[in-house]
């Protein structure tokens, strides 16, 4: 191994050795930011879901494997003597964390659609961990309370923004990727996560089961709900509550059937067609559907 890589593995582990000292429970990463330990399950039958969670009691189950124990963070980097950076587990206790993933790489402004999200729903980012990723984008760190499971997603808030919860990681500051480091934002190393607002937590927190939807928020299963939905966007708003009613649309099997009256609705607010056309279809990626 080169010597540039033995010192970011021996930098990768003291950071994520005092994560660990804060309650974070850690695993050592590869430079793709993937868990540098493969599934010893690998050359055998794929069940899914995988059944083993770690039980077997032997290494590379990604973030099951992940720990607050010292001694079983230097087992698992020992295990991984190429790992260049570490995952902190998201959801777990005492901190419950759930990060905020504010892309680069959407063709909106990510912190711009959180401003908006906390004007219209009334809810303000206390100062918290900062990091600052390779690309440009930011990751925030919050707390959950105990017992809420918040769900991983991507985009599903709105465009460039990723959400890191249960069963999900966040790549800690001070590892090494193909694309750099990921370094703490000045000023917010020392701050412990802060808590999550009651607004937020319910933006994220799947819907209760009903069959009426929440006040204020579209019927995700009715098009009309959808259409009028985006039609009430202001300028600033157009191509996020497009791209969040599209995402709907296509979640519910309605995506195709509801294409024209989506662009016909964004077409009043002021997008061109060509707009539309391109936040629709990154919707039906993101949802796994073909545009």
């Amino acid at each position: 191994m080169a010597t540039t890589d033995r010192q970011a593995t021996t930098l990768a582990l003291a950071h994520a050795l005092s994560a660990a000292e804060r309650g974070l429970a850690v695993i050592p990463l590869s430079r793709t930011k993937l868990p540098a330990l493969r599934s010893p399950h690998r050359a055998g039958p794929a069940p899914d879901p995988p059944s083993c969670h770690g039980e077997c009691g032997r290494f590379g189950h990604g973030v099951h494997d992940a720990s607050t124990d010292p001694a079983r963070v230097r087992e698992l980097f020992a295990a991984a003597p190429w790992a260049t950076g570490y995952g902190i587990a998201c959801g777990l206790p005492p901190h419950h964390l759930v990060g905020v993933d504010l892309d680069t790489k959407s063709e909106t402004d990510s912190s711009a659609a959180l401003r908006e999200l906390a004007l219209r729903h009334l809810f303000t980012i206390p100062p918290t961990v900062v990091v600052l990723t390779p690309s440009g984008g930011r990751h925030l760190w919050l707390t959950g309370p105990p017992g809420a499971v918040v769900p991983n997603s991507a985009g599903r808030l709105a465009p460039g923004i990723d959400i890191r919860g249960a069963g999900g990681y966040l790549v800690g500051p001070g590892s090494r990727t193909r694309h750099g480091v990921y370094t703490t934002a000045p000023g917010t190393s020392h701050l412990p996560p802060a808590p999550c607002p009651p607004a937020l937590l319910r933006l994220l927190l799947p819907p209760p089961r009903s069959d009426r939807a929440p006040h204020g928020t579209p019927d995700t299963h009715d098009g009309r709900g959808l259409v009028h939905f985006v039609l009430a966007a202001h300028e600033g708003q157009r191509n996020t509550r497009l791209f969040w009613a599209a995402c709907r649309a296509y979640e519910n099997g309605i995506g195709p059937a509801l294409l024209v009256p989506l662009l016909d609705a964004a077409r009043a607010t002021g997008l061109t067609e060509r707009e539309a056309r391109t936040t629709i279809a990154s919707a039906a990626r993101m949802t796994g559907h073909r545009p």
